[in-house]
């Protein structure tokens, strides 16, 4: 009897205080720094969906240190700099600024870019195949995508001739962006007129630059301000009835009248799979940065008709979602 109660007491104090000499396992701490997209925004929620796919449970495994810059430049540095000082085991980003600033702010911290329009362009790695350093991830393919979005807007908008081109002069990857568009409208025959935008009090007054220079439509390139204050974008061009193509379903989802480009929830998702390597030992010097493999075409039909365009049959049949 004796013996039956020391070892129900030691069992007790097993459950109790777990086995002598095993420290529960601490969980990991990653890093996100976002500029474009809030921590409730769908692509957010896909990098959670991604670690949860690749086993992690928030709160036990990891804890998510999220940093949002809400569109502002000047906000970026210090965040990153706070995440650094902050000893997180793994980084995740979503633009080039937020890439520099945490590149600039550690040489050792892994970082997974999530999207980044052009890493190599932009001085962030050495090569797609060798990326080298501490950083790895996606690229988002913005510069081989110029001549497409073009090609499409001068298919939806037949006799298309002069295309204004909405650019933010303090991102980093925009000036060399709108050269590469210049040189794609050039093969289109299509003139172009940069209009400069890098808060959202800007856009009134780009959009009527867009307008006093005859532009019949707007190319919006992929920024994180654009991105993040797109409602006020997109009411500003409705005012203007000026159609215009965007790099992401976000915009015609809202009532933009069409985009194309990559699908970011599935690049946010895919990210945690970086994540999941680099955590499990793998180093970010090593692992090639991927392009993306799905792309969408989002036709908003509604807002066509409302600016009294007629979409061409050859487009509606390639797009991915048609809103009506």
């Amino acid at each position: 009897m004796r013996r039956h109660r020391l070892l129900a007491l030691a069992l007790v104090c097993l459950g109790t205080f777990g086995f002598p000499g095993v420290v529960p396992a601490e969980p990991r701490h990653i890093g996100v720094l976002t500029v474009a997209f809030p921590p409730e925004s769908s692509e957010a929620q896909a990098l959670r969906q991604g670690l949860r796919d690749a086993g992690y449970t928030e709160g036990r495994d990891i804890v998510l240190e999220w940093r949002a810059a809400e569109g502002d430049y000047s906000r970026v540095p210090p965040l990153a700099a706070d995440l650094v000082q902050q000893k997180v085991d793994v980084i995740v980003l979503e633009s080039t600024v937020a890439a520099q600033a945490v590149k600039h702010a550690t040489s050792t911290i892994p970082v997974v870019l999530a999207i980044v329009a052009d890493p190599v362009g932009s001085g962030l790695v050495s090569s797609l195949a060798h990326p080298g350093g501490n950083l790895t991830g996606f690229s988002l393919m913005g510069v081989d995508l110029s001549a497409k979005r073009l090609q499409l807007l001068s298919e939806a908008i037949p006799r298309l001739t002069r295309v204004a081109v909405l650019w933010n002069p303090g991102t980093p990857f925009h000036s060399k962006a709108a050269k590469d568009v210049e040189s794609a409208a050039r093969t289109l025959s299509i003139s172009v007129t940069l209009v400069a935008a890098q808060r959202p009090t800007d856009f009134r007054g780009a959009v009527s630059a867009a307008k006093q220079a005859h532009a019949q439509a707007l190319y919006v390139m992929e920024d994180p301000v654009f991105i993040l204050y797109r409602k006020k974008l997109l009411d500003v061009t409705a005012r203007a009835k000026l159609p215009s193509i965007y790099s992401d379903r976000n915009f015609p989802d809202q009532g933009g009248f069409i985009s194309y480009g990559a699908d970011l929830r599935d690049m946010f998702r895919r990210s945690a799979q970086y994540v999941d390597r680099i955590l499990k030992g793998a180093k970010p010097a090593e692992l090639p940065i991927e392009q993306p493999t799905q792309f969408e075409l989002v036709v908003n039909l509604k807002t066509a008709k409302a600016l009294g365009i007629t979409i061409p049959e050859s487009i509606l049949l390639r797009a991915d979602e048609v809103i009506r």
